[in-house]
């Protein structure tokens, strides 16, 4: 009698693995309909930079009809500026952005960002909280996001703190003091 009631133990509990396993589903994003528009402003005055980086890979984890998870690995090298007209000003913006004091591209080519919770406010709007790895520097992070099932996107928009990654750069203040924080429009779709 007592195999019998521990061999139904175990086929229950390995049921509802199997069951829970079932559930999930990964899916991939698509990297070319996907974007991150970084934007990093001056302290005193309006203005600022902006350009994109672009998504390497990624995926959501679906459970039960919800998004519950995901894996998202950001090229550095994709750096871009868009606001700056001339390519020679261009060329040495997105250079000193590659440089080591502030994302040090060639020691560290790629980031991550790791979706560790989704606690949902109604069907279309989450806040998520996730791991943010930048220059071998991994933080957590929290933002609200909007998603959008029938266009199969989510959309959100956060600010970091860039010293808590080790992105020190010092502007002069004459040249316009940069802002501590870099913000970030991001846009996925599957």
């Amino acid at each position: 009698m007592k195999k019998i009631i521990i061999t139904l133990i175990c086929i229950t509990c390995f049921s509802i693995t199997n069951q829970t396993q079932s559930t999930q589903k990964k899916l991939n994003i698509n990297i070319q309909k996907s974007t991150i528009k970084w934007i990093g402003e001056y302290t005193f005055y309006f203005g600022g930079h902006d350009g994109f980086v672009n998504f390497k890979d990624g995926y959501f984890i679906k459970s039960n009809d919800a998004i519950s998870g995901g894996e998202f690995i950001i090229d550095m090298n994709s750096i871009t500026n868009t606001d700056i007209k001339k390519l020679e000003g261009k060329t040495n913006l997105v250079n000193h952005l590659k440089d080591p004091d502030f994302f040090n591209v060639e020691k560290h080519p790629l980031a991550k960002l790791i979706i560790t919770k989704v606690e949902y406010f109604d069907k279309t709007h989450a806040k998520i909280e996730a791991d943010l790895t930048l220059k071998g520097i991994t933080k957590p992070i929290n933002f609200r996001a909007e998603l959008n099932y029938e266009e199969r996107k989510m959309t959100t928009r956060f600010k970091i703190d860039r010293r808590a990654w080790g992105v020190n750069y010092k502007s002069n203040f004459r040249d316009g003091a940069i802002s501590d924080a870099i913000g970030f429009e991001v846009i996925v779709k599957l």
